[in-house]
């Protein structure tokens, strides 16, 4: 069996370790959706990881779900993200952006514009908004004609991703933001070819993950899926059906890799790792959960046939997280209250371990 700690091939890059740090809303970009110095010191600190997946970056000004959140759809944006992923670099790891367009999770006065999804059905829940949580509007139906240039969103803003010095990039396709809303039952109400049946309510996915593909290449592209969750109100029905499926549609397309969420059960994660011929980044446990991922988590999905394993909170206090679990170090615990506050408190302050003198 694989250990956490040994090197990984993916795609044209060599990772270290196996040790994913996974996508986490921080929620402090500069206006104009701009990466800041902060940003690039942040994951710069943290680039001991095998592969480091940014907060989600949405792709265009309608896809922006949370205030204070980068971009990369402008070329101010791009530039913007020059010194982050320079600064990765020269610490000697290796980034790619996550891709995340909220669809119907967003609100006007985030963005200027009603949000769109597959269906007009709310979100269930309050959504953040400059001037606070309000409730989540009702979108506007996508028409069917529409629905392409928002799956082309996602290739756009991989190409400014790659220009921007990103290894690659994952497609947010989870927690119930736009790809997650098509792949729903009850967000998803559409009678046209991308809603109703199993085959129609993966083809935006498909097209989304197939156009990235063109744009940048199959090696530098990934998804992330949450099979059965129901963040923001969201229910799937036939999940095996729906994620065998869908998996094997992605297949043809030679990804990088699939990242799975903990989000239905093991047996059922397990079928999904037997039906997915490529590398699995397996995220143990349910995300925003009571449980953080540990070194046993990890130990047991490798055992399973995942390749790397991703860790969120975990790596938010501890930016030193790969040395702290191949030592077996204390893991210090994180200050939920500026998960997303602005500034550098709880953002750069966290120190690597200090071993005794």
């Amino acid at each position: 069996m694989p250990t956490l700690f040994d090197r990984y091939q993916l795609g044209g890059l060599v990772l270290p370790n196996r040790v994913v740090m996974a996508p986490m809303t921080r929620a402090r970009a500069a206006p104009g959706g701009l990466a800041t110095p902060s940003m690039a010191s942040y994951y710069a600190q943290r680039a001991t990881a095998g592969l480091i997946v940014t907060e989600g970056v949405q792709p265009s000004l309608i896809g922006q779900s949370n205030p204070g959140t980068p971009g990369l759809h402008t070329d101010e944006q791009v530039a913007s993200w020059r010194p982050v992923t320079e600064a990765v670099h020269a610490n000697g790891g290796r980034l790619f952006a996550q891709l995340m367009h909220g669809g119907r999770v967003s609100h006007p006065d985030t963005t200027g514009q009603q949000p769109v999804g597959p269906s007009a059905v709310p979100a269930v829940g309050e959504v953040f908004t400059p001037s606070g949580r309000q409730p989540a509007p009702v979108p506007r139906a996508l028409d069917t004609a529409e629905v392409p240039e928002h799956a082309q969103s996602y290739a756009e803003a991989a190409r400014r991703a790659v220009e921007a010095g990103f290894d690659g990039v994952e497609l947010h396709g989870a927690n119930g933001y736009l790809i997650s809303q098509f792949l729903s039952a009850n967000a998803n109400l559409r009678t046209d070819h991308y809603g109703g049946s199993v085959a129609n309510r993966i083809r935006f996915a498909v097209e989304s993950v197939a156009a990235t593909v063109d744009a940048i290449g199959a090696s530098r592209t990934g998804i992330r899926l949450s099979p059965g969750a129901t963040f923001w109100g969201v229910q799937e029905t036939d999940i095996p059906e729906l994620y065998t499926a869908l998996l094997r549609e992605l297949a043809r397309l030679d990804l990088a890799y699939v990242h799975l969420e903990a989000t239905t059960d093991e047996e059922v994660l397990l079928d999904l790792r037997r039906a997915w011929p490529g590398t699995l980044i397996m995220n143990p446990v349910l995300p925003l959960g009571a449980k953080q991922t540990g070194r046993d988590n990890a130990d047991h999905w490798l055992g399973l046939g995942a390749e790397l394993i991703s860790f969120g909170r975990a790596f938010i206090a501890n930016p030193d997280l790969v040395e702290r679990l191949r030592n077996a170090l204390p893991i210090a615990p994180v200050d939920e209250a500026t998960y997303y506050q602005g500034g550098d408190a709880g953002y750069l302050t966290y120190p690597a371990y200090q071993y005794p003198a």
